[in-house]
């Protein structure tokens, strides 16, 4: 009789440094709740780092590139934040009002949606690597190489105004490495507050979590605005050695698996001791109290295949309808504060420094909007209704915006604040609770090393319609704004339709359930 061979799973990662230097940070000295927090807290504070990293780009751009020409005036919009005359130049055509060479030409506009395309598309590709190994590597070791890779690259970006540095492959070099080191940040989060935390509140609790993206947009743009006014340099060095400090707390503290310190889960559907892969397997489920857990046998799990996560349920549609989801908000990461520079708002154009504190309002906006769109999800059960909700509440809001935004700095403010929230909060959602369940449903019968490979999926795949739309913008916006806010329409249009029939799977299910009655009484 041949020999059945099982898979070993690699032994647990030894304690995080930091948890040696104050022992009393162990179980049982610290309950379980107090790790969750400490989890939460440690990725929510990497991740925000990392998109306050990112945004430096978006802020500069009025400074780096050319004079704009619109239909009723010249705006000089890179008028230097050293002079009072906008119109003022100086001998070095690298640090004068016309711009910052190789940016400052009649392709300006052009070269940057370029550069934001190089960073992008980078990340997108590295995402798809990235989350495979993830499932196969510590991942507190992972996020810590992914922050101080990071860091050092957005510091050399911002060395090139010190070192007075015009060449554009320089700069898209910087950014291609940049954008695969960032990649590997988004599918080690996600797969460790997977890990930490049950289905039942995850639409809220990831939510709440997942607004470190618009935290870290808002800490970027603060930071990146405040120093504006010493060189475009220190936009990018500042928010670099942020993401450097931070990183080293991640890998002083952050524990990837409750196993790792030794707790375990009643009813966990991310299981990853021996005793739980063999329930699963034998599709029984025993609830407990948490405990303590003395040892970790061999396992039976495996990364899942990127092909075999491809043709998961939900999987696709999720992804495209990112997609286009991303290529609305990314559109406007990189290029609302240029946007609010070259728009007269009650007939004033701002300044460099005020368009990119001004932006901020987007992103608290979509702080509210991932919080509320978790909730709704939460409170419904159907994630997909959620995000189709508000994916159509979300293509009047811009419509308004453009039309209405430009009348006074009160409607500017509360639109941008409405647009943030609506758009951003299907994006929150999408990219951590629906991502974390698609990765955890029983198909995959507990294999929790699945989680990172789909996340990277559908995130991946939301990271190539993020390169897409601000490339798109640099070109679109030469001969208007109409143009880009169309093209930000159609593509929320695009990213409804893709949900359609996992709405109507979702309201079906809800029926044959027993529940949302009230909706066969409207229908019928």
């Amino acid at each position: 009789m041949m020999m059945q061979l099982k898979t070993l799973d690699p032994p647990p990662p030894p304690w995080p440094p930091g948890f040696t230097v104050f022992p009393n940070l162990k179980p049982p000295h610290r309950t379980l709740p107090f790790h969750q927090f400490l989890v939460l807290f440690l990725t929510f504070t990497a991740y925000s780092s990392f998109h306050a990293s990112r945004k430096p780009p978006s802020i500069v751009k009025s400074i780096l590139g050319p004079e704009v020409q619109t239909a009723n005036t010249t705006i000089h919009v890179v008028a230097s934040v050293f002079n009072s005359d906008p119109f003022q130049s100086s001998q070095n055509p690298g640090k004068n009002a016309t711009g910052w060479a190789p940016f400052n030409g009649r392709r300006g506009p052009h070269r940057l949606g370029e550069l934001d395309l190089s960073f992008l598309l980078a990340y997108s590709v590295g995402m798809y690597f990235a989350g495979h190994i993830g499932d196969s590597f510590d991942l507190r070791l992972f996020l810590t190489i992914g922050m101080v890779g990071s860091g050092c690259l957005v510091i050399f970006f911002g060395l090139g105004y010190f070192l007075d540095v015009h060449s554009f492959a320089f700069f898209v070099i910087v950014q291609i490495l940049c954008g695969l080191f960032q990649s590997i940040g988004w599918p080690c989060v996600v797969a460790v507050v997977g890990n930490w935390f049950e289905k039942s509140k995850r639409g809220l609790i990831m939510g709440i979590w997942n607004s470190q993206a618009s935290v870290g947009n808002i800490i970027g743009s603060v930071v990146a605005s405040s120093v504006l006014g010493f060189g475009w340099g220190w936009c990018f060095v500042l928010p670099g050695t942020l993401i450097i400090i931070v990183a080293v707390l991640v890998y002083l503290f952050l524990v990837a698996s409750p196993e790792n310190v030794g707790f375990e889960f009643p009813e966990m559907e991310i299981e990853m001791s021996v005793e739980a892969v063999a329930l699963v397997d034998s599709e029984k489920v025993e609830s407990g109290e948490e405990g303590f857990v003395g040892s970790v046998d061999e396992g039976v799990s495996v990364a899942i295949g990127f092909l075999e996560a491809w043709r998961l349920p939900g999987v696709a549609p999720y992804a495209f309808s990112l997609f286009f989801s991303k290529l609305v908000a990314y559109t406007f990461l990189y290029w609302l504060p240029f946007y609010l520079r070259h728009t007269a708002i009650g007939g004033v154009h701002v300044s460099h420094r005020t368009a990119g504190i001004l932006s901020t309002i987007f992103d608290i906006g979509g702080v509210a909007g991932g919080i509320l769109a978790g909730f709704i999800s939460d409170l419904i059960e159907a994630q997909a209704v959620s995000s189709l909700l508000f994916f159509l509440l979300s293509i009047p809001a811009l419509v308004l915006y453009r039309i209405y935004g430009s009348v006074s700095m009160v409607w500017n403010i509360a639109l941008m604040f409405v647009s943030g929230l609506l758009v951003n909060g299907p994006y929150s959602l999408i990219t951590t609770a629906v991502a974390t369940d698609l990765g955890t449903q029983s198909v995959i019968k507990g294999n929790s090393r699945a989680l990172a490979t789909v996340s990277a999926i559908i995130d991946g795949t939301g990271s190539v319609g993020a390169a897409i739309g601000p490339l798109l913008a640099g070109y679109i916006s030469t001969g208007g704004w109409n143009g880009v806010f169309f093209m930000l329409i159609v593509s929320i249009f695009l990213a409804s339709l893709l949900l359609i029939h996992l709405v109507k799977n979702e309201i079906k299910g809800k029926l044959n359930e027993g529940k949302w009655l009230w909706f066969h009484v409207i229908t019928h």
